[in-house]
């Protein structure tokens, strides 16, 4: 059986922000937390659970997963596949919507609540080797902290080297499950038992005939969206046709064929010097 990928943001929110798996989107929360040495969660509220309106070509859907903890704090989870690039800015302009919305007109400011935004990201982009790391808003010297209100994750799958280790709980074994390890997966249900949930939530959806239509959809619908952002030294994304940008992408651990697009181009500076750039993309994750 072919295993859809669960770092399509479609899988994704099937299996974390369902109504039926809360239980599975707790138990991941509260590792990526307590990995950050916070203190556990006793219990999340969906905002925007899954339901079969969330129409993969419809590019009003959001699959990212927005929860609200007891006590108010709002939570926003993506999962990004590809790189989209700008991805710093992109996670500052959607935490600074999330948090001004909770203000309306005549509120105040006090009663503005934290909020905290986790990046899955299946591709590099902070200069460390950290798979986990957070940001915080604090002062040069003293590190002392402005305000608590704001936080933020970068989970880079790319950056994981660890092994599922018998009796060994921890994030690494759900970043695992999301990299695709199954030749590992009677350990990583036996060190998280929520998992197990996770896993055959999956293997549900691999198998069920619609599920897959509406992955394959989300697919083609991707296919035809070029991503959004500008490269690194602020020049615009070239112009690529479909047929030069349509290229087939092979995940070796879910052998499933993807299709994505891929820009590619050479600088052409005044003076000819080797300068090659290159910038793949594809699933336009939103």
């Amino acid at each position: 059986m072919e295993l859809l990928d669960p770092r399509v943001d479609f899988v994704f929110k099937r299996i974390f922000a369902s109504e039926g798996n809360k239980d599975v989107l707790l138990a991941f929360l509260n590792h990526v937390l307590q990995d950050a040495g916070a203190p556990p969660l006793e219990e999340v509220v969906l905002l925007n659970p899954y339901t079969d309106k969330d129409d993969p070509e419809d590019k009003q859907s959001i699959f990212d997963i927005w929860a609200r903890t007891v006590d108010g704090r709002l939570i926003n989870i993506e999962m990004q596949l590809f790189n989209q690039y700008d991805m710093e800015k992109r996670t500052l302009y959607y935490w600074s919507k999330r948090y001004s919305s909770q203000l309306q007109t005549g509120g105040r400011y006090i009663e503005l609540k934290k909020c905290i935004t986790i990046n899955i990201l299946n591709y590099n982009v902070l200069p460390n080797a950290h798979t986990h790391s957070v940001f915080h808003l604090l002062e040069d010297s003293s590190g002392a902290p402005l305000i608590d209100d704001i936080e933020i994750h970068f989970l880079e799958l790319p950056k994981l080297k660890k092994a599922a280790v018998p009796g060994e709980e921890g994030l690494v074994n759900w970043l695992l499950f999301l990299k695709g390890d199954t030749d590992n997966w009677e350990v990583l249900k036996m060190n998280e038992p929520a998992l197990q949930k996770a896993i055959e939530t999956l293997e549900y959806l691999s198998q069920n005939p619609e599920a897959r239509r509406r992955y394959e959809d989300r697919q083609k619908f991707c296919m035809m969206r070029p991503p959004k952002g500008t490269a690194r030294k602020g020049k615009a994304l070239p112009k690529v046709s479909q047929k030069e940008g349509k290229k087939a992408w092979s995940r070796p651990s879910w052998k499933l064929p993807i299709i994505y697009y891929g820009w590619e181009w050479i600088s052409r500076p005044s003076k000819p010097q080797p300068d090659l750039r290159k910038r793949k993309s594809g699933l336009c994750i939103e």
